[in-house]
């Protein structure tokens, strides 16, 4: 197992007190090991998961070529180029219904959308181009198809063999709706990850106890539990661990044993207690940085482990908004990662910002933002107010969050920046 010191020789840029977002991402990249085990699921319980080994077609897709409209199927070869042509009706094609007989010379099949094409035809013209006329026959204005219009053909979509999915995507609805197409009731699919997660901190309160002077509720924990459920991994809540370094020693312990990922909030900060930095070096190999972004300066990472089982660690600071803004930086695509998907970058929208933003060159910053449809129909996006890592309301009052680069300078009103959508979060 290559050893974090040896990770770091090899990546440019890298340097504990002062790490940009970038290099840190590549870091974990390195550093992050994949789920191996598989398990096979009902396709209802599949959304969200990723997928363990490729989706092959047993068949062709559509079976047999079929007709993309309602009209008349046809052979092309019977039409005159520059007169209207006229063909008997021989029968009806319906979906699920194949016309069955046979079709002479100057004949056409009435057909409907997705019905088997008549042998021999292979031309559908849409019913809205012709006319009928009373004794039956129908009636082609010239020119009004080519051959070979408005017919699917067989494997089209796809071939039998061919793969329709492959291993490591991260399942969503429409694939649901291929993989049925297919005929499979059951998937394959990565076991789930399994991420210990807790907050550390004399202060911290859980939900419906008393609030003593000086203390407060931990919200952290709830803002976790709910991004880890969007990624489709088994959360493992181990609640408040108090500040000492005996609590904390039991439950990384405890952490490591159970889940793949152990995530702490609060403890990594410069001048909070020292025994956080021991008790987590004691466990194995664990780097504290400074990265060069805002909110979410301090970050842990590294791995841990106990009676024999080993775990990656994310320890975040503590400021709410800082542990949302370090999760989508650099804890998502990691835990993705693990699960086996296939790497991909989040969407970004480019809108115009509302107001003018100071910025500092050399650092990552992220800004709470609101992100709507301006009076010229571009997108623009407005601050949400203070920008405090502690402000909580913030993150949810924002639909977004505005990335300003590494190198970016001061944002001048009206200019165009990069938005980080939260509903293209999975």
């Amino acid at each position: 197992m290559t050893r974090l010191h040896d990770i770091a020789a090899h990546i440019d840029g890298y340097d504990t007190e002062s790490l940009s977002v970038a290099v840190a991402q590549a870091f974990i990249a390195q550093l992050v090991p994949r789920v191996g085990e598989a398990e096979s699921v009902p396709l209802k319980s599949a959304l969200g998961r990723v997928l363990a080994s490729d989706i092959v077609s047993p068949i062709n897709v559509p079976a047999h070529d079929n007709s993309a409209m309602d009209g008349y199927a046809l052979r092309a070869s019977d039409l005159a180029a520059d007169v209207p042509n006229h063909l008997r009706v021989a029968g009806k094609a319906l979906a699920g219904q194949p016309f069955a007989g046979s079709v002479a010379a100057g004949m056409c099949v009435r057909i409907m959308t997705g019905a088997v094409m008549p042998q021999g035809l292979d031309t559908v013209v849409p019913q809205e181009l012709v006319q009928l006329a009373d004794d039956g026959t129908v009636m082609l204005p010239a020119g009004v198809v080519r051959a070979g219009d408005n017919r699917r053909l067989a494997g089209e979509d796809l071939r039998c063999g061919e793969a329709a999915l492959q291993a490591g995507r991260l399942l969503r609805p429409a694939d649901l709706g291929l993989i049925a197409s297919l005929g499979f009731a059951d998937v394959p699919v990565v076991r789930p990850l399994r991420v210990a997660f807790f907050s550390t901190g004399n202060e911290l309160r859980s939900v419906g106890q008393a609030l003593e002077p000086g203390c407060l509720y931990d919200s952290n924990r709830y803002t976790l539990w709910g991004m880890l459920l969007r990624l489709g991994v088994e959360p493992i809540d181990m609640g408040i661990v108090p500040d000492d370094a005996a609590s904390l020693e039991a439950a990384l312990r405890l952490a490591a044993e159970c889940a793949d990922a152990v995530i702490t909030s609060g403890g990594v900060s410069v001048g909070e207690a020292d025994h956080t930095r021991a008790v987590m070096e004691k466990l194995g190999e664990v780097l504290f940085w400074k990265l060069a972004m805002r909110p979410g300066r301090p970050l842990a990472v590294g791995r841990i482990e106990s009676r024999g089982h080993q775990a990656i660690l994310f320890g975040l600071p503590g400021n709410p908004v800082a542990v949302m803004v370090t999760f989508y930086a650099f804890v998502r695509d990691a835990l993705l990662a693990m699960s086996g998907a296939t790497a991909s970058s989040l969407p970004m929208l480019r809108a115009a910002t509302t107001t003018a933003m100071r910025k500092r060159p050399g650092r990552t910053e992220y800004q709470r933002g609101i992100v709507s449809r301006g009076a010229d129909g571009r997108w623009q996006v407005a601050l949400t107010g203070s920008q405090g890592s502690g402000i909580l309301r913030s993150m949810s009052l924002a639909n977004g969050l505005i990335v300003l680069p590494h190198d970016q300078g001061n944002v001048e009103a009206g200019e165009d920046v990069d938005v980080l959508p939260f509903d293209g979060l999975v």
